[in-house]
């Protein structure tokens, strides 16, 4: 493994292979490697929502923004587990009962309504900008009610989207978050 590493970062590097160094490529399939990584190094700056081919400097600035970010949401008690059913069963169920006892005033849930654009691009970053919006967990059908005319099928078929994508993430209960 380390010399199919070693002529990877050497590849990286623009460096010219030795002989033995493209043997290794060849039989060890380094391209093909190298591919893998550069994939998955899209897919994760697509998950956090930057560009591709950021600098090792840029990203591990943009990470210690992140984690200033994370550490201010749990010093007020708000902490994103992976697995919330799993870390934090409790707190997963506590949250959900909270969302239900305190539900909108119909005057709130008028005054934060908005218009359901008309492209999906639009709907898309629409329905993210709400959840984000959210200091809670919310479901489709919550997130549909804070626009004039979005079906709850719609709001749920685009926060499934952006599940999959990794821009959003659902709770035990069902709902998602940001």
């Amino acid at each position: 493994m380390t010399a199919l590493y070693n002529v990877l970062a050497t590849l990286r590097a623009g460096q010219p292979l030795t002989d033995k160094e493209k043997t290794i490529h060849d039989q060890g399939l380094v391209g093909l490697l190298q591919a893998l990584h550069d994939d998955l190094d899209a897919a994760v700056a697509a998950a956090y929502g930057w560009p591709a081919g950021l600098s090792d400097e840029a990203i591990l600035e943009r990470l210690v923004a992140l984690n200033h970010t994370r550490a201010a949401e749990e010093a007020q008690g708000r902490v994103r587990y992976l697995r919330p059913a799993y870390q934090n069963p409790e707190g997963a169920q506590q949250i959900a009962l909270a969302v239900e006892a305190a539900p909108l005033t119909p005057a709130a849930a008028q005054a934060a309504r908005h218009s359901w654009p008309k492209t999906l691009p639009e709907r898309i970053q629409a329905v993210q900008r709400v959840l984000a919006a959210e200091d809670r967990p919310a479901s489709a059908a919550a997130l549909a009610r804070r626009f004039h005319r979005a079906p709850a099928k719609h709001v749920q078929a685009l926060l499934e989207t952006l599940e999959a994508l990794g821009h959003v993430r659902r709770t035990a209960d069902g709902r998602f978050v940001v």
